[in-house]
């Protein structure tokens, strides 16, 4: 399928691992220029750069500043944005019950999960304005609508982020800019199966293997696998070229067939 992204800017945030990584790769590939947004940066996303028309900026996304910083250099590199990506994200497992989660830990999930996309957002709007037809795709969660007691401030923050998505997209629909989510169930990625990761925090409370958690955590559904960040990254390019350019306002679940509901 032709998606004709080839010579229209993106911007990605969370850009150096996992699911932003694969997403820039992907772009890169079918010839788009890409500013890549990471607090820290990598030796894949630095190998992407040197062979690619790739501009890595580093900064906290989480931050105002910060997203303003990483939309104005790819603005001052590209000449304008065509495409957000909004994949700023992370979750930290409440193995103690609510009562242990405290303020700040509610403020650190809601920061990173919801604030970040709608900074990286809000600063790349009047420019995705100006080069309409444009379009926005934010990961987003099955956790939006399957709330998990163990992640409890992820999962409210991820709900407010698929609503907040949806609201925009009645806005700027008529200007000529798309705003879709996706919302992945369990990605192989660092997240998930990294040091310090869910399987192996749910696992040390647990006194579980990482392995049987990460088993555990997809068995009963249909694939009984974890989703490839590669497969995200399709479907967040397909969302954002004009193949799909008349899916606005849509919430696309990439999740083996874990959501049971219609």
């Amino acid at each position: 399928m032709k998606l004709d992204l080839a010579g229209r800017t993106a911007v990605v945030t969370g850009a150096s691992r996992g699911i932003g990584l694969e997403v820039t790769r992907a772009l890169v590939r079918e010839g788009a220029r890409v500013a890549a947004g990471a607090r820290s940066g990598s030796p894949a996303l630095d190998e992407l750069a040197e062979g690619g028309d790739v501009l890595v900026v580093l900064d906290d996304l989480t931050t105002e500043a910060g997203t303003r910083t990483l939309v104005d250099q790819a603005v001052e590199r590209f000449g304008g944005i065509d495409l957000l990506v909004n994949n700023v994200g992370g979750v930290r497992p409440r193995t103690g019950g609510f009562v242990g989660v405290s303020d700040d830990d509610w403020r650190w999930a809601w920061e990173v999960n919801l604030l970040s996309a709608i900074r990286a957002t809000r600063a790349a709007v009047p420019h995705l304005v100006r080069r309409a037809p444009s379009s926005i795709v934010t990961i987003c969660s099955v956790n939006a609508s399957l709330p998990d007691p163990g992640v409890i401030d992820y999962s409210a923050a991820k709900a407010a982020l698929r609503s907040a998505c949806k609201s925009l997209s009645k806005e700027l629909g008529p200007a000529g800019v798309r705003v879709n989510t996706v919302s992945p169930g369990p990605v192989e990625t660092d997240l998930w199966l990294g040091a310090g990761g869910v399987a192996e925090t749910i696992g040390k409370a647990q006194g579980a293997d990482p392995a049987s958690v990460k088993a555990a955590a997809v068995a009963g559904t249909p694939t009984g696998r974890f989703t490839h960040p590669s497969e995200v990254a399709q479907l967040v390019l397909l969302l954002a070229s004009e193949t799909a350019g008349n899916v606005t306002g849509a919430d696309v679940v990439i999740d083996g067939g874990m959501v049971g509901t219609i």
